[in-house]
């Protein structure tokens, strides 16, 4: 893959801390040359809400089509925005900015990353099934979002905090239709739930340091369970190898940030006529991957 630079190529990238290992440049800019597109995608590491500030400063002026982005500002972005869709407002976070002369629309791509990514490598469909989303923040509250759409049956939040569990089952419960959402403490009162549950989604940051342990107790897992880890890192995270040594389907994020990135094209490009192609964006980043030998971090 070869990037041509020119005075009318339009920018793309994706801001947080840290970016050492993202894929996201290499699957980016793989499908922009795909499509034709005379698009470039960078990272952008700002460390803290004033590099922020200054960088949406010049990203109104500058010729950017949008940028993703990832910890630690998915929440705050929220306020950055001119617009923000219905479904990263349900959510509470945004993930992907679109720029348009000059104002910020966000969108929460995660959620679509998740069911996409569920349905397109593990064959899952969420409708009538129970799930436990572990965690309580921005990636989870777009996982619960996404699954109140596909229509499951019963949504348990499992975090830490279940203060932080309950607000956000709280905010969504007018949204839930007929999804049964509850909240409960990751401890003893939780490990009934989990062990029930068809889909087990870790919507934690743990997993992306080489030394966590898996955030749900491995006695927990077993054999007719879906885990989803969106974690994606240097081999198994070890949630996914806990889970598929006792049995459970086990997958780790990188399809959902394949999924996730490829609909932040879509909203950018701007044309019913192209869906981004989903295979070459996951053939770059598993090449990309393997050249580095893993990331720590999905978007």
């Amino acid at each position: 893959m070869s990037v041509h630079i020119t005075g009318r190529t339009k920018l793309a990238g994706v801001i947080g801390w840290p970016l050492d290992h993202t894929l996201s440049p290499a699957m980016h800019n793989a499908v922009y040359e795909n499509l034709g597109l005379d698009w470039v995608y960078i990272p952008l590491p700002l460390r803290d809400e004033t590099d922020l500030l200054r960088f949406l400063g010049a990203a109104r002026v500058l010729p950017f089509v949008g940028f993703n982005v990832t910890m630690p500002f998915k929440q705050v972005m929220l306020s950055m925005c001119d617009d923000v869709a219905m479904l990263a407002k349900m959510a509470g976070a945004v993930n992907a900015v679109h720029v348009v002369d000059g104002r910020f629309i966000g969108y929460n791509t995660d959620g679509r990353g998740l069911t996409e990514a569920l349905e397109l490598y593990a064959g899952f469909d969420a409708a009538d099934k129970d799930v436990a989303v572990v965690g309580a923040g921005g990636a989870a509250g777009a996982a619960v979002v996404s699954l109140i759409l596909a229509k499951a049956k019963s949504i348990s939040v499992v975090s830490r905090n279940v203060e932080n569990g309950q607000e956000l089952v709280d905010r969504l419960s007018g949204h839930a239709r007929n999804t049964q959402l509850q909240a409960l403490e990751l401890g003893s009162d939780a490990e009934e739930t989990v062990r029930s549950s068809s889909l087990i989604v870790n919507a934690t940051p743990v997993g992306m340091k080489q030394g966590d342990v898996s955030p749900v107790p491995p006695g927990w897992l077993g054999t007719g369970q879906l885990v989803f880890d969106m974690v994606y890192g240097r081999g198994e995270t070890d949630l996914v190898r806990e889970a598929r040594a006792r049995g459970a389907e086990a997958f780790d994020g990188l399809g959902m940030l394949v999924c996730q990135g490829a609909t932040a094209v879509d909203i950018w490009h701007d044309s019913a006529q192209i869906r981004t192609p989903r295979d070459v964006m996951r053939d770059a980043a598993v090449a990309a991957a393997a050249a580095a030998d893993g990331g720590e971090r999905a978007e």
